[in-house]
């Protein structure tokens, strides 16, 4: 009786380290099928605490739980970057986004409940851990008669000679019959870490220099005395307008756009860019089409931000320039802010915003436009003005949603109370993909609408806009494979648009789906070769 208790314990304890082994860490493999694929290094687990011994065996029952329970969180972080990033998890250079994660669950759920996540997540790694600890005691202390050693000792070491030939075949997520798939994992992610540290130090040798750079003062001379605006609408990607639920909302709103735009006498062509990102850090696009470099990572980030490259907003205020960021998600300080180049960054608390919050974002689009015109734009005798304009309406999780009301209603923003109130919980519309799918549109489709406002107020000064999505949304949103590229957008008068013919873009507010995109890192130097040149009769820029 004893012995088959011992023997169902050890079976119970195989069997959580199986489940360990073969948790899958891309959402395209979490299925029942990939409890199929038997483990390799299980018979390597089982076969080295059968000959372990005393401390040894104690030794290596930690290790095991240790090494298994951080292989399972990378694995969930895994699994968490591909459906909101697109990609796997860079342990090396990923922990930024764990309080950026903190901060966004904080502004859409409220600081109870996400207290209340990072418990559950803290105490279900110790659970796991202290499981996979319970699991390998019956394996340590095996029943094994002597003669049987030496077989346990050549049936270890083929195990892992097997290990080691199928964790050094390639990059495979389900490899049957059998597969060391939590071994290659862990290998991959340390090559990765590795070998994102030597990109590191490419891209650093890049941001050194900058032939932009070489002729200051000369920059967008064909604006001279313009307003220019670069908009950047969060999560505005190639999914808004070609996905069938976002058909009521997007394509309608860029339809009208591109009817007022005639009626005033503005024109536009429209593209598609390939955003470094998928999903979220949205200042990593910001930073990219600005500076002229692609920026995919905080490292990356950090590195351009002790650079002296040169931003696109360095160059204007050589040439005459007031470059000015508005930024209503900055709540914190922004040290690195100071390195874009702006005269002034308006953060949320200069922007005046006396409403009521709408979830993680501030305050609705069009009073955040509002306020730029208000804070810089009504000013008498200015400079022209280039500013950025990072908006917020559109970032998940996308209610309550704001609606536009009359611009001269908007006061301090108290006219959005009612709205901030309305709609339905996030976990309501995240359960459903199709109804989630329509509300992402339906905030584009606001955000578009409150920029064509603002584009219909500043028209009779003849600016040059350039508004463009920042990333696609999470492929929680997408779904896999949809790809990395936003819509842009560049709007002003007839004769200044009419520069940028040789890109291939199509006329209006719709991109042609065929054409292929380019770089957003090429953004920056194709502006800048458009409209640096002899300079059109100066017009005022207020």
């Amino acid at each position: 009786m004893r012995g088959r208790r011992h023997l169902i314990a050890a079976l119970a304890g195989a069997g959580a380290l199986y489940l360990a082994l073969a948790m899958p860490n891309h959402p395209g493999a979490a299925t029942w099928g990939a409890l199929a694929v038997f483990p390799l290094e299980l018979p390597a687990l089982v076969f080295a605490f059968a000959l372990a011994r005393g401390a040894s065996a104690r030794i290596l029952r930690a290790a095991t739980a240790g090494a298994l329970t951080a292989m399972v969180v990378v694995k969930a972080a895994d699994l968490a970057a591909h459906l909101a990033f697109g990609r796997a998890a860079n342990p090396a250079f990923d922990l930024p986004l764990v309080v950026a994660g903190v901060r966004l669950a904080r502004g859409a759920l409220g600081l109870p409940a996400t207290v209340a996540l990072v418990a559950g997540l803290v105490v279900t790694a110790a659970a796991i851990a202290t499981a996979l600890w319970r699991a390998t005691g019956p394996l340590a202390r095996p029943e094994v008669p002597r003669r049987m050693r030496l077989p346990a000792a050549t049936a270890l070491a083929a195990a892992l000679a097997l290990v080691a030939a199928d964790a050094t075949r390639g990059a495979r997520p389900l490899d049957p019959p059998g597969a060391a798939f939590t071994t290659r994992l862990a290998g991959e992610h340390v090559a990765d870490a590795l070998r994102a540290r030597r990109d590191l130090a490419e891209f650093r040798a890049a941001a050194a220099t900058d032939p932009a750079a070489a002729a200051p003062g000369t920059a967008l001379a064909a604006l001279a005395g313009r307003d220019v605006f670069v908009i950047f609408v969060e999560s505005y990607g190639r999914a808004a307008i070609e996905m069938p639920e976002a058909s009521a909302a997007v394509p309608p709103a860029l339809r009208e756009t591109a009817e007022m735009l005639a009626a005033r006498g503005l024109a536009a062509r429209s593209g598609y860019v390939a955003s470094p990102i998928v999903g979220g850090q949205s200042w990593l696009a910001h930073a990219t089409a600005l500076s002229g470099l692609p920026v995919d990572s905080e490292a990356r980030y950090r590195a351009l931000t002790s650079s002296p490259r040169r931003t696109l907003l360095h160059l204007a205020a050589a040439a005459g320039w007031r470059t000015v960021g508005v930024m209503p998600a900055i709540t914190l300080a922004w040290p690195e802010g100071a390195w874009f180049g702006y005269d002034r960054v308006l953060a949320s608390a200069d922007l005046g915003y006396g409403g009521a919050a709408f979830g993680w974002m501030a305050m609705p689009d069009q009073f955040t436009l509002a306020a730029l015109e208000r804070a810089e734009l009504d000013r008498p005798g200015r400079p022209p003005v280039l500013a950025e304009v990072a908006l917020v309406s559109s970032h998940a999780p996308w209610t309550p949603l704001p609606r536009l009301v009359p611009w001269e209603t908007l006061g301090d923003g108290a006219v959005f109370a009612a709205q901030a109130a309305e709609g339905p919980a996030p976990e309501e519309i995240w359960r459903d993909r199709d109804r989630l799918r329509a509300q992402y549109a339906a905030a584009i489709a606001y955000s578009l609408r409150a920029v064509a406002g603002f584009i219909e107020r500043r028209a009779a000064t003849g600016p040059l806009v350039v508004v463009l999505g920042d990333h696609q949304p999470a492929p929680v949103v997408t779904g896999t494979g949809a790809g990395r590229d936003v819509p842009v957008h560049v709007i002003g008068p007839p004769d200044l648009v009419e520069r940028l013919a040789g890109w291939g873009w199509a006329a209006g507010m719709t991109p042609d789906p065929g054409a292929p995109p380019m770089e957003m890192a090429d953004l920056r130097d194709r502006l800048l070769a458009s409209f640096t040149g002899p300079a059109p009769t100066l017009v005022s820029g207020r």
